[in-house]
């Protein structure tokens, strides 16, 4: 299993924003190779330690983009996504305490 990563954003706070993109596609890939290099997803209750900062429901992780071959005529589609809402509020919130520093 292969996960590429490019460092977005440090946050003084100790969270970082990233783009990942994985080679392979296994599953809880990022969320594994992610708490192995000491960086685990905050709001992960199986590869990290409860978030006591912020009340998370699930994992901050989110598929801005999502390609496949479609399983009948093998075409190409691709998806995107915009950040859910609380993804946008989590990151405002780091940001204003970014300033405030």
């Amino acid at each position: 299993a292969v996960t590429h990563f490019k460092v977005l954003k440090r946050y003084k706070e100790g969270y970082t924003l990233l783009e990942v993109k994985i080679d392979t596609g296994r599953t809880h890939q990022i969320r594994v190779h992610m708490s192995y290099i000491g960086h685990p997803l905050l709001g992960d209750e199986v590869y990290s330690k409860p978030d006591k900062n912020y009340k998370i429901k699930g994992q901050m992780l989110h598929a801005k983009t999502l390609g496949i071959n479609h399983p009948t005529s093998n075409k190409y589609m691709e998806f995107t996504s915009d950040l859910p809402e609380e993804f946008e509020n989590l990151l405002k919130t780091l940001e204003n305490k970014e300033k405030s520093i």
